[in-house]
């Protein structure tokens, strides 16, 4: 997989990326990750990226010429970005893993008050909101979406197992997980795990699973769209 990614703050990611699970995925060479810094394609001398928008009001707007000529530059396809922006669908693990079987992603990290209608609308194919709420940029969002996506593509998990069993994967909340040693501080760990009886132990996890899902997120019980899709 190729991931493209537009941003002001390149710098941003670096640490995030030469980390943990993408780190071994690039290495590996399953995934290329391109940093576009979009101040690169303006054309004054003091790089400027974004103005007020006409009709007054707060804040600034991202202009469309560098993003055009970012997009057109690296031969992305007229709407294929993925906006990262609070007014963008909630993003679950349902798309990650749909994002996931995609062969290239383009993300645009959105910032000041809005981007241009115009990159909106011949640029932007699709717009993914991390969760209702507003952070100061949109390089935080393409972080993770990129580590949940990575994560996700065949062969990264030294197990892929490990991704199919996970929390929300199967529309519930994971189960408890315990390791050595047995007893900790008067804490044991339950005799069911240490039996050996495979399908008692999944039975249990099971039941554990939605008994945790339960009390902490009942919703996905109840087929909310939120927490589902």
């Amino acid at each position: 997989m190729r991931i493209d990614i537009l941003t002001l703050f390149p710098e941003i990611f670096r640490g995030a990326f030469d980390e943990s699970i993408v780190k071994r995925a690039r290495e590996k060479g399953v995934v290329e990750i391109h940093l576009h810094n979009i101040r690169d394609y303006t054309h004054d001398r003091h790089r400027k990226a974004d103005d007020r928008p006409f009709g007054g009001g707060p804040g600034m707007v991202l202009k469309p010429e560098p993003v055009f000529e970012c997009v057109e530059s690296i031969g992305a396809p007229a709407r294929s970005l993925i906006y990262l922006t609070p007014q963008g669908q909630r993003f679950s693990q349902t798309k990650a893993e749909e994002l996931s079987r995609r062969e290239r992603l383009v993300l645009l990290c959105g910032h000041y008050e809005e981007i241009d209608e115009r990159i909106r609308t011949v640029l932007v194919g699709e717009e993914i909101s991390i969760g209702d709420y507003v952070l100061s940029n949109g390089e935080m969002p393409a972080m993770v979406v990129v580590d949940c996506v990575v994560r996700l593509i065949p062969g990264v998990l030294g197990d892929d197992e490990s991704a199919q069993t996970e929390s929300f994967t199967s529309g519930i909340l994971d189960y408890p997980q315990y390791t050595r040693p047995a007893e900790f501080r008067g804490m044991k760990v339950p005799e069911i795990l240490l039996s050996g009886n495979h399908q008692e132990i999944r039975k249990w996890r099971e039941h554990k699973a939605l008994e945790r899902t339960q009390k902490v997120r009942p919703d996905l019980l109840q087929g909310d769209e939120d927490g589902l899709t």
